[in-house]
């Protein structure tokens, strides 16, 4: 694989079970790479290391005044010059080539995962920690993929030097045979510390990473509560503990690289002494010293690869265990399915919670607790992250089907929906059955002010749909930003969409419009809504109320405010203090009894329902500016309720 044949066709089924797994089975999947990057390091490292040879042949030829030897050794080291550069230009270019073709063919697992389990990813783990594994920890896996051929040919290449050094002059050769093995494991101790102060560097640098991605992201939040130094200096704090971390680590390496450097000159010293004391009993020949001299000193360049290996897998066995744990992720559905990708149609049904959302119709969904409802609007969409039973779309299990169908069938907003940088014509560039135009979707989503702000902050965009939208769409308000992603999501018109909290962000007046736009738009076609807006609630053609997991009530807005206490709590944010009083109100027969003898005595739970009423029409009215003039009359009557809510519906 070459680098201008990237990406790959296939990049594999990676072995993801531990790190080291990992590693070797990137290499495994580089095997031709790997050969020819220990070809050429071959080359390069026994023409650098013949040279000594070649010199210490020409020296002797000059002793013993031998012109055809003194040739020989000029043409022999010429040989060995040129070996050295091809060698060593090719080493160099197969090697980054192992290098960047391994940290392409992680980023391709990586981006394959991150497309397979959607936003299922975050929730298993970190922004940051993603967002680690995708930059810095790709490079530093490549990093040791590549150094494993240099340093084998390196390894060999002092093999290949010992032995023909004790062929060539016994007697110094077995004193270096004995040495640079000392060389090369003399740091094996200090290698577990220097790998786990590396460890703590890295881990400490994610942490980093991670405060930094969210301190960006939520800028504009810690600006408005005024909570963006104490961000900043938590920061702050983070990068100094990197620093410290970083430093302890480099004292460490640099101790490594001092032993390096020490022993392999304490062993020139022995040879040196050794030699000379052989020469001078004439055991040995001038021509014969300088020959093993200078091969012992070439071989502290090949030892150096010892260090580079050890640092290479120091560094990258972490980050190959972050990216292993992102790979070994998976979802609890086969994504394939074993259905026929044909997309069903008819009544959306939870069998877990009993919820039914019937065909063509604006279901809205209560839940005291958000996060189950996130679950829950996840598990429609069919293929969840985690197991349980299939949500039926016309009696199909969805997570039969093929993920790309079930897509297709049930889209899934978020709550927290992302805005991809771009043009709004490239944001709304979406699959999309054709019969919602995408002036139509920005119209039911409200988006007038949205357009106005785009076209405000994008220079030259006479039309709206060239404006640009930056990263994340954070030049925009959250309730803009809502409204721009219902409005992606109108567009692509599937046969159920479900919208969890869509107007979380909107305020009461843009709210009523947004759920009479969807209303309007999506008449049809299958609909749900989880919410606790009572403008939304009302405008839906069935409410369902999740208790403990389960359909606990299901009717209309009105219906279960004045049936189902719970609901109401939900809904009109009513504390359990507030609702144990209006029950103990609702058994007195005192004064109320009294001053109305005669009069048909109004049930607990109609005099419930009517407090609950009447704070939806206070908190519409307070929404709306007019809240004195609905209070104004003291206490309301039924009738009074829901004449007021059928202005407000008008009027919004």
């Amino acid at each position: 694989m070459q680098i201008q044949d990237l990406p790959y066709p296939d990049p594999g089924v990676p072995d993801a079970r531990s790190g080291p797994r990992f590693l070797w089975w990137l290499f495994r999947n580089q095997a031709g790479g790997q050969l020819k990057s220990l070809a050429w390091g071959l080359l390069h490292f026994v023409s650098v290391s013949s040279l000594p040879f070649c010199v210490g042949l020409a020296v002797q030829a000059v002793v013993d005044r031998s012109g055809a030897r003194l040739a020989l050794a000029g043409g022999l080291l010429a040989l060995a010059c040129v070996g050295n550069a091809l060698g060593d230009t090719f080493l160099h270019r197969t090697a980054v080539t192992n290098w960047i073709t391994a940290a392409a063919r992680v980023q391709q697992l990586l981006a394959r995962k991150a497309a397979l389990l959607g936003s299922a990813l975050t929730r298993r783990v970190a922004a940051g920690e993603v967002v680690a594994v995708s930059t810095g920890d790709v490079e530093k896996i490549g990093w040791f993929v590549e150094a494993v051929s240099r340093f084998t040919a390196a390894a060999l290449t002092i093999v290949l030097v010992c032995v023909g050094l004790v062929v060539y002059e016994p007697a110094l050769g077995v004193v270096v045979v004995i040495g640079l093995p000392v060389l090369a494991l003399a740091v094996l101790p200090l290698l577990p510390r220097a790998t786990r102060r590396a460890d703590v560097q890295r881990e400490k640098a994610g942490r980093a990473t991670e405060l930094a991605s969210d301190t960006v992201a939520g800028l504009r939040v810690l600006r408005g509560i005024g909570g963006e130094e104490l961000f900043l200096d938590r920061y702050r704090h983070a990068s100094q503990e990197v620093r410290h971390a970083a430093v302890r680590s480099a004292r460490m390496w640099s101790l490594i690289s001092a032993i390096q450097v020490l022993l392999p000159g304490l062993l020139l010293i022995a040879v040196v002494w050794y030699g000379v004391h052989l020469a001078r009993d004439g055991r040995i020949g001038v021509g014969e010293l300088v020959t093993v001299y200078s091969s012992v000193m070439i071989l502290t360049y090949p030892l150096r690869h010892f260090e580079e290996i050890a640092m290479a897998y120091s560094f990258s066995r972490p980050s190959a265990k972050r990216a292993a744990g992102v790979l070994s992720l998976e979802r609890a559905t086969d994504t394939d399915g074993s259905r026929a990708a044909d997309l069903p149609t008819g009544d959306l049904y939870d069998p877990a919670t009993g919820l039914l959302a019937p065909a063509g119709r604006l279901t809205a969904v209560v839940c005291g607790d958000p996060d189950a409802a996130g679950r829950l609007a996840e598990r429609l969409g069919g293929h969840p992250s985690e197991e349980g039973a299939s949500v039926l779309l016309g009696g199909v299990p969805l997570d039969e089907l093929p993920l790309d169908c079930a897509r297709t069938a049930v889209l899934v907003q978020d709550k927290d929906p992302v805005l991809l940088s771009g043009t709004l014509r490239e944001l709304l560039a979406v699959p999309a059955s054709g019969a919602v135009g995408t002036a139509e979707a920005l119209t039911a989503a409200r988006c007038e002010d949205v357009l106005a702000a785009l076209v405000q902050g994008s220079v030259g965009a006479e039309d709206p749909m060239d404006a640009r939208i930056t990263e994340r769409g954070r030049s925009l308000s959250g309730g803009q930003r809502q409204r721009l992603a219902l409005a992606r999501s109108l567009v692509t018109d599937p046969e159920v969409l479900v919208l969890d909290e869509p107007t979380s962000a909107v305020d009461s007046h843009t709210e009523a419009r947004v759920a009479e736009g969807v209303r309007a738009l999506r008449r049809g076609r299958t609909t749900v809504v989880f919410t606790s807006s009572p403008l939304l609630l009302d405008r839906a053609d069935r409410v369902v109320f999740l208790h403990d997991g389960e359909a606990a009530a299901v009717g209309t807005h009105r219906e279960l405010l004045r049936t189902d206490a719970r609901y109401r709590a939900v809904v009109t944010r009513e504390t359990d203090e507030e609702t144990a009083a209006h029950e103990a109100a609702t058994r007195e027969t005192g004064e109320g009894a009294d001053a109305h003898e005669g009069a048909p005595r109004e049930t607990g739970e109609e005099a419930a329902a009517h407090r609950g009423a009447a704070s939806l029409v206070k908190a519409d009215a307070e929404d709306s500016g007019s809240a004195s003039g609905a209070l104004a009359g003291g206490v309301l009557t039924e009738d009074d309720v829901l004449h007021r809510l059928e202005e407000i519906e008008e009027t919004a």
